[in-house]
């Protein structure tokens, strides 16, 4: 009782904080000279079109029943083969004992397609995800270069560091494209992933370092005096430590990438960025599609961070 009595005078202040950030932002939209458009992006999401249904052959429609909304056409071809076909009664282009030619259209059909908004959310999707996975077994590999005892693989892991860290990952882009692609014949969506994984994975390396550095060395001590080889230490024991500890830095670097994808539009590949690009030519509607966007980048960070978590907490379950 007496912790929600203190609770309450925050909870105001944060609320009129929020209200006089509501009204600031408000008022400003209402100073600006634009007629927003809303309207037009819902179809940006998911669209009714209508698809064309061909006759196959030349041949005469033999039969046409209708059941309510649909109408089954049967056609019979000139050596007598026989084909049907659904369609839209209210679609329907053809009658009964027509003479058809092949490729003349016999109706429609009504079917829901993915808009560009969401298409080019699901090629994010797949890139970023691609992306996490091999920039976590690069970073986990280059990490564990960085603190091994061998010279070479200890400073060749220090110099991709190094330059990855040291250079943006727009020109990262543009050289994984227009110049590694080139020579190796590489597509866009590949140069793309490429640049990503190389670029997450070198911050994804120094996690690592760190993580596995902060394990007290007595726990590879023991292991070692245990009997266990150097890599069964370092596998049953190090990284699950070290993984419960990496796990918000690591997880950060992932969501960063998911935003950071957005670069890969200026190789033309169709990302929910450039899907928005495209379509603030046909709407525009600049203020509109680039706040959808913002959000539908948000949603999917925000259901990032609940995953991991939900992943810490069951992590601190077993300890």
């Amino acid at each position: 009782m007496k912790a929600t009595q203190k609770l309450w005078p925050h909870q105001i202040l944060l609320a009129v904080i929020l209200i006089g950030m509501a009204a600031s932002i408000y008022g400003s939209v209402k100073k600006i000279d634009y007629e927003w458009r809303w309207y037009r992006i819902p179809q940006y999401f998911f669209y009714l079109d209508q698809e064309a249904h061909k006759i196959p052959f030349d041949g005469i429609i033999s039969a046409i029943k209708q059941d309510g909304k649909s109408a089954t056409v049967t056609m019979t071809s000139e050596s007598g083969d026989v084909e049907t076909l659904v369609v839209n009664s209210n679609a329907l282009e053809v009658a009964e004992g027509d003479d058809l030619f092949e490729g003349d259209t016999v109706g429609f059909t009504s079917k829901w397609y993915l808009g560009p908004l969401m298409t080019g959310l699901w090629t994010t999707i797949w890139l970023s995800a691609i992306s996490s996975v091999v920039a976590l077994f690069l970073g986990l590999l280059t990490g564990l270069a960085r603190i091994s005892k061998s010279y070479v693989a200890s400073s060749l892991a220090a110099i991709y560091i190094e330059i990855i860290r040291g250079t943006p990952l727009l020109v990262q882009i543009f050289i994984a494209y227009f110049f590694i692609g080139t020579v190796f014949d590489l597509s866009r969506n590949v140069a793309g992933i490429g640049a990503l994984s190389l670029f997450a994975g070198a911050y994804v390396a120094e996690i690592v370092r760190a993580g596995i550095q902060s394990i007290p060395k007595g726990q590879m001590e023991a292991a070692r005096s245990l009997g266990m080889t150097m890599p069964q230490a370092m596998i049953d024991i190090i990284l699950p430590q070290a993984f419960k500890r990496i796990l918000p830095p690591l997880s950060g670097q992932f969501i960063s990438l998911v935003k950071d994808s957005s670069l890969v539009s200026v190789i033309a590949i169709t990302d929910l960025t450039k899907s928005g690009r495209e379509i603030i030519t046909s709407t525009f509607a600049p203020f509109e599609v680039w706040l959808v966007v913002a959000a539908m980048y948000l949603v999917v960070t925000s259901v990032l961070s609940q995953l991991v978590f939900y992943m810490e907490r069951r992590l601190a379950v077993s300890d």
